[in-house]
């Protein structure tokens, strides 16, 4: 079944770049640029707690103004960053009924590898040229209900590689991303981290495969923890 992918044109990573810096506004409707990160105005921030749009999750904002800490988001998504070590994004996307179609089919774990493969990929791909999945993806079953953890190479795709190059000579590094994905309350929830020390520490960079990914998981699941899910109101017919 062809899904219409045009509905789940993904912000994960940041590749589409939301606004940066806009101010949200607190309930006097005046903006508080001191206390706040910037933000797009989809969501609303209430101290340091990002509400998302749809109402389905809340969590504690990973981010500091005080260390350039800034939160944008779509319907969809939210990204959080800073300008030391932080890129986090977090997708909710309703389960549409051919995803849920899909997903009966499926079981949890394969229905994870196929929005994953299909959905998520694609766009990553489009972006940088050679993205590709590492082949050593892991189903959780006991965590969130089933999840599955995939890691992923994007060639030029980091997030920190200006932060870090001091000249145009030097290869672009290749970006590894962690990418945590479970269903709860009819949602497809991807909440995705960048390993900055590739970017940030370039050739003097040594971890080996299982200790990046072994980071990536503590830091994807650190995320997961500072969330709270919010099972949506059932609609009234009539």
């Amino acid at each position: 079944m062809k899904l219409p992918r045009a509905f789940y044109l993904l912000t994960i990573g940041g590749f589409l770049s939301p606004l940066f810096g806009q101010t949200v506004k607190q309930d006097n409707d005046q903006p508080d640029t001191a206390s706040q990160p910037p933000t797009q105005t989809y969501g609303r921030i209430e101290g340091s707690t990002y509400i998302s749009p749809t109402g389905v999750f809340k969590m504690k904002i990973p981010v500091l103004p005080q260390l350039g800490g800034t939160v944008a988001d779509t319907p969809n998504s939210v990204t959080f960053d800073d300008d030391y070590s932080i890129h986090v994004s977090v997708g909710a996307f309703p389960l549409t009924q051919e995803l849920k179609w899909e997903f009966e089919k499926r079981g949890t774990k394969d229905f994870l590898v196929y929005f994953f493969t299909n959905i998520v990929m694609p766009d990553f791909a489009a972006r940088c040229p050679g993205a590709q999945m590492e082949q050593n993806a892991t189903f959780i079953g006991k965590y969130q209900d089933g999840t599955m953890l995939i890691f992923t190479l994007l060639p030029g795709g980091s997030f920190f590689e200006q932060r870090a190059r001091f000249s145009r000579s030097l290869t672009p590094v290749v970006a590894k991303r962690g990418n945590l994905c479970f269903v709860k309350y009819a949602h497809v929830f991807v909440v995705t981290t960048e390993l900055a020390e590739r970017a940030l520490e370039r050739s003097a960079y040594k971890k080996p495969t299982d200790e990046e990914n072994a980071i990536l998981r503590q830091r994807l699941m650190d995320v997961v923890g500072k969330m709270q899910f919010i099972e949506p109101a059932p609609q009234t017919k009539g």
